[in-house]
Order: C-alpha cells, then structure tokens, then sequence
C-alpha cells in the first residue's frame, strides 16, 4: 500500500562539485588458460554378480537392518531368511527357517521384512508371508504380518518361537498379496496390500476401506503409544491387539469415502487406497517419499508417489486410463495419477509387470544419484526416473537384467542390488564409463591459478563474494568466476535466477583453521570447478595433497578426517569431498546453476585491489551483462548475514533459507510441493509459517515453523539434525550451531507476534469477510487503507492511529521522513505530478532507500537531492519482506 505526501516548496539549485566514484574493474580480458573439457566422461551403468560364490534359493526380497552397514538380508520365497556378513568378503548364514510355516503357490511366499528402528534394544523384526492357517474368517489360505524377535545371544540368529502375530487376513487368491514392510521415518510400519487376487478385482475390495485389509498401504504403529488409537475390530487381528492406530491416519474419524457414507467398520489402519498390487515399495530417506510400483492389469504398469490419504484409482483406473470398473466410480470420482506408467504389449517391448525399485543416493554410481531405480519383471527392463514434481515424468533405459522381483541398497556403499528370483543371485548395478574426456588429475593442470602459492588467478578470472555462504563445516571461503570469451555475457534479472552463456566457470576455494580462531592455522582443504558449456553443466573437485597443488577427487567422491583444536580440545572432522553427482544435485537447473551468482547475494561491496565498489556496479561496468542491465542498485535486495542484529530475525533467516535451501525448496524443484525458499516471495506467500510438511514425522502438530514453538519447528529438526533426515542433506558431517540459534530467535521472539492479513482482519472486524476489513477499505476514515495499518502496526478503528510520513527542507535539498516499522520494507517514491499513475512515480535511488528489514522501530530519514523541479511529490510504499 502507498502513503501519499505533497510538497509544494520550490527547490533552490545548488551547484556541488564531487568527483565520480571509481569502478571496481577497469576492463575485462578474455581467459585462454582454463583447460575444462566440455563434458565429463558418461557414466552408464552395468549388471553384475554381487556375491560371486554366494547362491541363494528363490531370493525375493532385500533388506538391512538400520545404521548397520555391514549385514545384508536376503529373504527366500520358500521361507528361510539369510544374513550375509561382512560385505567386502560375504559370508552367508541361515538367519531363521519358517519355511514350515509358508506356502508357496502362486504368487505367496516369504515376501518381506522390516527391522524395528530400535531394534538394538528390543531385537524385533517383522515378516510378511503366506500360510495356511483358521481364523474366524475360515480355513485356508492367509496372509500374515507378525513379529519376530532377535537371539539375545547371537545377532544373526532369529527366533522362531518368538513369533506374535499382528494381522492375519483371509485371502481366497494366490496372487496379488502386496508384501512389503518398511518403517518410515515417523516409526510406523507401512504395510502394501494388493486386492486380494485373481482378476479385475473380483473381490470387490479396491475401493472399499470398512471391509478388510486389500488393495492398499497400512501404517500401523508397533509400538502402541498412549497418543494413538486401538484398531477396529476384525477377523484378521485373531482377538488380540498388537497394534494401534497412529491418529494422524487419514481415516480416522471418516463418515465417507469417495462421497459415499460408510456404513460397515471402518478400517483406521489405512495409509492410503486403490492399489491393485503394489510390488515393491521404498522410502526416499532423503526426502521421505514413498514409491510405489503397482502392476497393472492388462493395460499399464505405474509408479506411484504414496501421500497420506492418496486414492490411486484401481479398479476404476488403471494408470491414467479407465479401468475394468470405471463404469462403477461414483460421481465426480477423483484418483491420483502415477508419475510414470508404460504399456503393455509386444509394440512397445516395455513390459508387463512392473517391480517397484529404490531411490539412489549412493556416490559410486554418479549418473543414477537422486533417481528412482525400478524393473520390469518380464521384459527385464531396468529404468531410472527423476522424479520433477510433475504427474508425468520421462525415464531412461538402463539395461536389461529379467526376472527381478525385488530392490535394495548395500549399506556398505549405498549401491543398488537386485533380487534374481530365476537365476537365484543377487545382482549389482555398478557404474561403467562410456566414453568423454576426463578433466585433468590436478588443479594446477585447470589452469584457473597463475600462482599456485598464493591463489593468484590467471587473467580473466575475477574474484567475486557474496552476502550469505552456504554453511561448510565452518570452512573459509573464496570465490572466483571467468566467461572466457568477452563477447559472451550473461542475463541479469532482479529477483529470478541469471542465466550464463556457455564457457561460464566458477571456481570455490576451501579452508579450515585446524586451531579455531587462529588464521595461521588455515589449511587448504578443496578447491571445487562448476562448468556451464555447450555440451552439458558438470562439477569436480581437487583435494589439496601439498601446499601448491591439488588432485582431482574420483567422480563418487571422497571422504578426509581433519584434527581440530577447538579451545584446547582436540576433535576429528571429517570432510565430505562431493561426487560429482552430488555437485548436479545442488547445481540445477531451477536452483540457477551457480549457487550465490544472483542479484540478493552479489548486490555487495567489494574491495578490486584498493578499491571498493559494489560487484553489481563493476561488473556492469565491463560488459558482463545482457540488456537490460543493473540500474537503481541501491532499490535492488539483497541477503542479510545471520550476524547483522540491525536486521530483523526474520529477513535474517530467511537469509539464510535462501543461500542454503533455494536449489531445491523453489516451485519445480527437487522439493516439490513444500515450502519456497527465495527471498523475493513474501512471507506470506511461501508456505513457512505453520507450512504444511509432506511427512508430519508421526506427530500432527509438526510444521515447517510453528510460531512460539521450535519442538514443533521441524525446518529447525531437520537443519540440526546430523545424520539421515539432515537438510541440506549432502556435504556436511557437523550442524551449524550459528543458523539454528537464529531460527530459534526468530520462532521464540519474533513469531509469537506474527499474525496473518486474515486473524488480523478477525481480530479487529470479527471476521475476514465484514465489509470493513476489506484490504482497501478505511473504516476509521484516516485516509489510510486497512493493509497500510496491517503493515504498520496501527489502529484501523481510531483515526488518531496513523503512520504518518513527512517532507522537509535541508538546505537545498529535502528529507523525507517516515517512522520505519520492524520487519517491513519502505520504498520512498517521488514523482513532479500528484498522480496514481505508477509510471509517473520512481523510487529514489538512495543508500538510505534499499530495503531493509529493520529489528526494531525507529524513525529514518530518505534524503533527496536538488532537482530543476518546481514541484516535487513524495510517497512510500510499505511490503513485508
């Protein structure tokens, strides 16, 4: 909203003699030196054995126990569970035998298993399997999850007697049984269901949730906490509860389903619906997304990103196409589409029984990092998916490995395995280069330094900083970039992201003080190389081995523990040198390419060799930008450093936000569907402030930041959390102590007061809709609209409440003077009409006039200086950050 104020007082000319500032940079050379390639070698990969001279009998499902990394389970369909110990040389044994127990026909087995996340404590694990057995649903053919428990004595014994049943549900069908278990972060265990079997669901169960446990995930809790609820009662819980119902399920307390009323029991334990027969599922334990991959019926294979509540469309769907009861769905009837489905049929030689897979987040295989890797049981195609936050997503051919019926992950290096039911192996997807120039072994080889010793770099490489580092394990940092022809330029936009012409480098630099606080303790730990060129955008990095040079660090990266004196205490750092792989993880296309190479974080200061300038300025100065160029720089944003007490918590973390998080957190990002990290969005308008989470982590009150309340604040968790769940997740082994403190400031000082444009119309209207709490509207007649006294604090009942702006004289120039209010943004607008025509008013390009969020309240002064104008008008504009 603007605030209007005439000043009719004639300006009196002034001639004052100043001399122009000097440019940071004088002229720009072109860079003959760097010795980048254009693309980096293709990493493919390829099929292995990953336990030569291991052999196992109808291998059907993967498995690891959690935080171990040197055991791996293998279940056997027929119902013996083996352990293989030490990966590097594996040695298999016989975990537990309950092959009496399991029958095998059709599609049944031994078909999953999960280990409790506490189960170093209370040695549990649970099986899925069929068997024969009565309940009071009959005699015959039963599906099971029950728990089992770990030999007090011997960690790679299971106990058979120790078995407790948790849901034994009658199944007339050998087919379809689902069967996977998998706890998810929250604690829960997640249970598929397929829809009980034969064809086209005969059962009627697919879209039922108050009959029995078909045709979709559960999440149950295990470990019964008081906050959850007992499950309903049926057939398959055999009269015991071994469980409860977490009571943030979705379907809890639910009267319909599909706009129909529900009038049998409900069936609570359901996570979400409408699967035909989810054949495999994972968690991302990045992200905490759960895929899925449903086999299909005679149409269309899917993968499917599971949500809470999520209706995935069988048997009125079939992927994105009408399914064998689309005649049956009720008005209106809505399904979540899956992010990727393929064909059945000879023409397309694509498959026809999909095997839902894993998300890669290993560094040994740098071409699959952050992709979805999954298979096709009967054509024995392998694919990987990326997934873009889009419901279609393309994905690539791999290779060709048949009869796979399960994923997994080698904890011991995070590669992808492969359970081969047929040729009864467990394979390995290893990568294998095709192909490309390597970069060259060493950093002096780059040719981005002349002077090795000191760092000087070579002509045409110019140093640049920014407003905000990214946090680096409390590393010292230098920046330098170089576009290497200097006819190529880039394009220069105020808020969103740049883009660069091809030949664009960008060199980061990296230092640890081995004793805290002594900078002659610096030691030269990475320098790291982000290429933009015709063919591609890639990153590597050298490991500093001597004081003058560095070798180039393998493309799955590397690992090095560093001692460091923190106040006479010794510790071990160890430094995470990124796989290339991760470099593109971060370096995206939406995220900008270049972290920090924008307009918030270069609108700077600088010292060029005794002289200082903004870098904006400079660089302007030597043609580095396309038109249309930085003008106004002092109206242009610009991060503030956690440091900075004169800015408010708030600017301040968001700050921060921006410089750590915008390469995923940013609509089309790696993040979909969660909260927007750039700095240019309002605060209201990003979804921070009680932001809704993708995984509420098992407790309802979680948000991304709850005001008052940091327990609840899970941005806060996940940034201090050291280890899996960490974000940013990459890079980092300690947390930073400074930006968490600033977010606990800003949650438990500043936010208690927070308060929407709505609860502030409710609070003085009563209501959001009463004609006076219209955003324009000015009940108390002030000549100030409702918005302006959202933004500034004030009354919007009491005319005597008003912010107020004013002009005066100062010699031959004038004052504007305003009380700036914490945490809003003041832009001070002239114009030589009185008009509200936006184009006759601009902004004073002032020092005094950039945005700033100020802590606190005070009064600040605009200065303008003396024009030819008889007349000049002034007004603000008030926004919140």
């Amino acid at each position: 909203m603007r605030n209007s104020l005439r000043v009719f007082a004639f300006l009196i000319l002034v001639a004052v003699g100043s001399s122009a500032q000097p440019f940071g940079l004088s002229n720009r050379v072109a860079n003959t030196t760097l010795q980048m390639p254009a693309s980096l070698p293709t990493l493919g990969v390829a099929v292995s054995n990953a336990f030569p001279g291991v052999t196992f009998t109808n291998p059907i499902c993967i498995a690891s126990a959690p935080g171990e990394t040197n055991r791996l389970f293998i279940l056997e369909r027929a119902g013996r569970v083996t352990v293989i110990t030490n990966l590097a040389a594996p040695t298999r044994h016989q975990f537990m035998d309950i092959s009496s127990r399991v029958i095998t026909g059709g599609e049944e087995g031994l078909l999953g298993i999960a280990f409790h996340p506490n189960y170093r404590d209370n040695r549990y694990f649970y099986l899925f399997y069929s068997l024969t057995t009565t309940t009071a649903a009959g005699s015959g053919r039963h599906q099971r999850v029950s728990r089992f428990e770990i030999s007090p004595t011997n960690p790679n014994l299971g106990v058979v007697a120790s078995e407790v049943p948790l849901i034994t549900q009658r199944d007339d069908y050998s087919n379809h049984n689902g069967g996977d278990l998998h706890f998810g972060s929250d604690g829960y265990l997640y249970v598929s269901l397929g829809d009980e079997g034969d064809q086209n669901d005969t059962g009627n169960n697919s879209q039922r949730i108050d009959k029995d446990f078909f045709s979709g995930i559960l999440r149950i809790d295990v470990d019964m906490r008081s906050t959850n609820l007992p499950p309903n009662p049926h057939s398959a819980l055999m009269n015991a509860t071994n469980y409860f119902v977490p009571a943030d399920n979705p379907f809890v307390g639910a009267t319909q389903f599909n706009g129909i009323a529900i009038t049998n029991i409900l069936r609570t334990e359901f996570w979400a619906t409408g699967m035909r027969n989810p054949w495999r599922m994972s968690f991302d334990r990045v992200t905490d997304t759960l895929y899925v991959g449903d086999v299909g019926g005679g149409a269309r294979e899917e993968v499917n990103v599971v949500v809470r509540g999520g209706n995935y469309g069988w048997a009125y769907r079939e992927g994105t196409i009408n399914g064998p009861k689309s005649g049956q769905a009720p008005p209106n009837f809505r399904s979540i589409p899956p992010i990727l489905e393929y064909n059945h049929g000879s023409a397309t030689n694509q498959g026809n029984s999909i095997t839902g897979g894993v998300m890669y987040r290993g560094t040994r295989t740098p071409s699959l990092d952050g992709k979805y890797v999954f298979s096709d049981y009967v054509s024995g195609n392998l694919w990987a998916l990326r997934p873009n936050g889009t419901n279609v997503v393309p994905f690539e051919y791999l290779g060709n490995d048949a009869n796979i019926v399960a994923f997994g992950i080698d904890p011991s290096n995070g590669d992808v395995l492969m359970a081969d039911i047929a040729a009864n192996r467990i394979s390995r997807l290893m990568a294998a280069q095709i192909g490309g120039t390597p970069p060259p072994s060493t950093l002096a080889q780059t040719g981005v330094f002349g002077n090795m010793a000191n760092l000087s770099p070579n002509p045409g490489i110019v140093e640049y900083d920014v407003n905000v580092p990214q946090w680096a394990d409390n590393a010292i940092m230098r920046r330098w970039f170089s576009i290497s022809n200097v006819a190529s330029r880039m394009t220069f936009r105020g808020t969103n992201n740049w883009t660069f012409p091809n030949n664009t480098y960008w060199i980061q630099h990296f230092e640890l003080e081995t004793t805290n606080s002594v900078p002659a303790s610096r030691r030269r730990v990475e320098t790291r190389i982000l290429v933009r060129s015709s063919a591609s955008t890639y990153g590597v990095t050298y490991r500093w081995t001597s004081l003058t040079n560095a070798t180039l660090v393998p493309a799955e990266g590397a690992q090095d523990t560093f001692t460091i004196n923190d106040n006479g205490v010794l510790r071990d750092q160890v430094w995470n040198y990124p796989s290339q792989s991760e470099c593109m993880i971060c370096h995206n296309t939406t995220g900008g390419i270049a972290l920090g190479f924008n307009t918030p974080q270069l609108n700077r200061d600088i010292n060029y060799s005794g002289v200082v300038d903004n870098q904006l300025r400079a660089l302007n100065n030597v043609n580095y930008f396309n038109a249309p160029q930085p003008t106004n720089l002092h109206l242009l944003s610009w991060l503030a450093h956690v440091t900075n007490e004169a800015v408010s918590l708030e600017y301040r973390s968001r700050s921060y936000l921006m410089a750590s998080c915008a390469q995923c957190h940013v609509p089309g990002g790696p993040a979909p569907g969660s909260w927007d990290a750039r700095i240019h969005r309002p605060i209201s308008a990003v979804n921070l402030i009680n932001g809704p989470l993708n995984n509420s982590g098992g407790d309802t009150n979680n948000r991304v930041v709850v005001p008052g309340d940091v327990a609840h604040s899970m941005l806060v968790t996940r940034i201090g959390t050291n280890g899996p769940g960490r974000m940013p997740p990459y890079g980092h082994s300690l947390v930073d102590t400074q930006a968490i403190n600033l977010l606990t400031r800003w949650i438990t000082e500043e936010l208690p007061a927070y308060r929407t444009f709505a609860q502030w119309q409710t609070n003085h209207f009563g209501s959001t809709n009463s004609p006076d709490a219209a955003a324009n509207a000015d009940p108390d007649n002030d000549g100030a609209r409702n918005m302006l006294e959202y933004l500034t604090g004030t009354n919007p009942n009491a005319s005597t409440s008003r912010w107020a702006i004013a002009a005066a004289r100062s010699g031959s120039a004038v004052n504007v003077t305003f009380e700036r209010i914490a945490n809003r943004f003041f832009e001070v607008q002239v114009s030589t009409n009185l008009t509200t025509n936006a184009s006759a008013w601009t902004a004073l390009n002032v020092p005094e006039n950039r945005p700033f969020a100020a802590r606190s309240n005070s009064m600040h002064r605009v200065p303008d200086s003396p024009t030819n104008d008889t007349m000049r008008f002034y007004r603000a504009r008030v926004y919140e950050p």
